[in-house]
């Protein structure tokens, strides 16, 4: 039993971090490649576990996954049991709770060790995601007894009703309602919930709805209360597999002792399942994005044109070399992010929060960076799906080829957890209120550029060290988002939250930005660790990564100037952007060759 076996494990402690930055930090700091966790730390406990999530897809859900898309009765529901049974659903469980109790970072590798197996993965994480952690984090304890062990077995199935017709982004505009019976022993709820996951089949359901018509609060529904109804399975563009129904409610009794938290405030269980949601996304949609990057690696060296393998042509190389830069980047920011909360959770537990009270701060704390994360998994995912149809060509559009599984399911992840769009508004807001809060010293940063950018450029400063170079690259593109967000600020003041075009590409640089020094940084504590030759490639994938991005920011800076500035002041800023993205030429070309030969040669994404 994996149960047992995990039980056994005995997880070496996260080697301390060094000097841990504040949510958003890194953009106003120098951060040390130390004082970062990346998955090459991973112990020999951390790496068995995957491997036991692997052998699990591979043997349980490959294959039946068309049993699965067919939405077979009685089929997911099996396999989220199985897992159960081996322990898949429990590590955020405490052992109390009959969990097993495991670290952030063993949860999110689980997270990771599933997240290719389609509608498997999507109910999975349901399950073990906003399924099951709102009674987790803000159930009393006589909610915890009842519903975690089952939850965390499998013999009860969680799901979350959230999301209803007319309000989708804006979750507090539900207008479900919940009224006090006149005996005083239930609320009364009346409305309906959509998409949504798990509710064909769920036990257990946390339901959002307005006492009074304003007070937004938390209930957990059990299947079964009277007045509760589901809809049919919807017909979806992807993910067929995943149940997805909608929920009704006519004057559905749900006992006093279900209200979930306090009554009012229902937000801050949306809100704060919401940023570990996030972040564990982008655990599965990396995975996801490595699954399909060796798909297409497999396939261009099987299929043949003009003669020879496709994958010997140069723009089959390009192709695959960036699927795998961006993977490589992506997993460098998640396990970062991944540490940081892990770290920042045994702090707070330090000074004597809570286990709740203590992971629900560090996520909060780390909300910027998985707005960040969540937005590049996705996309990521995405990205090389789209690249695999097109280096299988005709035969990506059959069903008969995985990759068009992977394309059509991978689309939702753009959308739930918030929206992609919502994720990019969030990030400069989040930033500009803990700057006001005095969270985060933004102004005097923000100053030196400002004077920075009315000085001489000083064409003395040395690169002799290995990793100067690119360290400079970075500084200077955390001095392009400064400068563009400073003025964008300063000009446009309380209006800022409506130039949403504005806001999305300040953001974008960001994302950019983060995910350049989470690679740079993995790469200097690699290369401190094997040398640089043994990481010439991983050199390759930082500075083609920097390469590109610096164009990138420059383009998304120069937007978003020329949408709020004029006359010298734009002049100005324009050539600061300009001195801020300036990167030396590099022969990207020739590094993306080596990096899709690496792969082609060993048949696989091997970084």
């Amino acid at each position: 039993m994996l149960t047992n076996f995990i039980n056994k494990l005995q997880l070496t402690p996260l080697q301390g971090l060094g000097a841990l930055l504040k949510g958003g930090e890194w953009l106003i700091k120098e951060s040390n490649a130390d004082d970062i966790f990346i998955r090459e730390d991973f112990n020999e406990e951390h790496l068995m576990i995957r491997d036991m999530c692997r052998q699990f897809v591979r043997t349980e859900v490959d294959p039946v996954l068309d049993r699965i898309d067919k939405l077979e009765p009685g089929l997911m529901r099996s396999l989220l049991e199985k897992a159960g049974e081996q322990g898949l659903l429990s590590a955020s469980v405490p052992e109390e709770y009959g969990g097993l109790g495991k670290d952030f970072i063993t949860s999110t590798i689980i997270t990771e060790g599933l997240g290719d197996a389609f509608s498997f993965s999507v109910a999975i994480s349901a399950h073990t995601g906003i399924g099951s952690l709102p009674i987790l984090y803000f159930g009393t304890e006589a909610q915890k007894q009842k519903y975690l062990p089952k939850l965390a077995s499998g013999e009860f199935i969680g799901s979350y009703g959230l999301t209803e017709p007319n309000s989708g982004s804006d979750a507090l505009g539900a207008k479900t309602t919940a009224r006090l019976s006149d005996d005083g022993k239930y609320y009364l709820l009346n409305g309906q919930k959509c998409w949504i996951t798990n509710g064909g089949f769920a036990d257990v359901f946390t339901v959002f709805a307005k006492i009074d018509g304003d007070k937004f609060t938390a209930f957990i529904v059990e299947r079964g209360f009277d007045g509760f109804t589901q809809g049919s399975e919807e017909h979806k563009m992807g993910i067929k597999g995943s149940s997805t129904v909608q929920l009704y409610f006519q004057d559905c009794k749900v006992p006093v002792e279900n209200v979930l938290g306090e009554i009012g405030k229902g937000h801050l269980i949306a809100f704060n399942i919401l940023n570990i949601g996030r972040l564990k996304l982008c655990a599965a949609t990396t995975q996801g994005a490595k699954s399909a990057l060796n798909i297409s690696v497999e396939y261009s060296i099987a299929r043949e044109q003009f003669k020879t393998a496709i994958a010997n042509f140069g723009a089959i190389k390009e192709k695959l070399a960036e699927m795998a830069i961006r993977v490589w980047v992506c997993e460098s920011g998640l396990y970062r992010t991944t540490a940081w909360i892990e770290e920042r959770q045994k702090i707070l537990q330090s000074k004597g929060k809570t286990y709740t009270e203590a992971l629900l701060g560090a996520a909060e704390e780390y909300a910027i960076e998985c707005a960040i994360a969540k937005i590049y998994g996705s996309e990521l995912l995405d990205f090389v799906a789209d690249e695999g149809v097109q280096i299988h060509g005709g035969n990506g559009f059959s069903d008969e080829y995985l990759i068009s599984r992977t394309y059509r399911d991978s689309r939702i992840n753009r959308i739930y957890e918030g929206t992609n769009e919502i994720n990019r508004l969030l990030i400069l807001d989040m930033t500009l209120k803990r700057a006001m809060k005095g969270r985060l010293n933004l102004m005097e940063p923000a100053m030196k550029v400002s004077d920075e950018l009315m000085s001489i450029p000083d064409f003395n400063e040395s690169d002799d060290g290995l990793f100067d170079q690119q360290k400079k690259y970075i500084s200077n593109l955390k001095k392009a988002i400064l400068m563009v967000a400073g003025a964008a600020v300063q000009k446009l003041m309380m209006n800022i939250d409506k130039e949403q075009e504005i806001l999305m590409h300040i953001a974008d640089m960001a994302i950019d930005v983060f995910h350049a020094e989470s690679a740079l940084l993995r790469l200097m504590k690699l290369t401190e660790k094997n040398g640089e030759e043994a990481m010439s490639l991983q050199k390759d994938i930082v500075c083609s990564f920097i390469y590109d991005a610096a164009d990138r920011i420059h383009k998304k800076g120069k937007d978003a100037l020329n949408a709020f500035a004029d006359g010298d002041e734009l002049r100005i800023m324009h050539i600061g952007l300009k001195r801020f993205t300036k990167i030396q030429p590099f022969n990207s070309k020739a590094a993306k060759r080596r990096i899709a030969e690496k792969m082609i040669g060993d048949k696989q994404y091997v970084f």
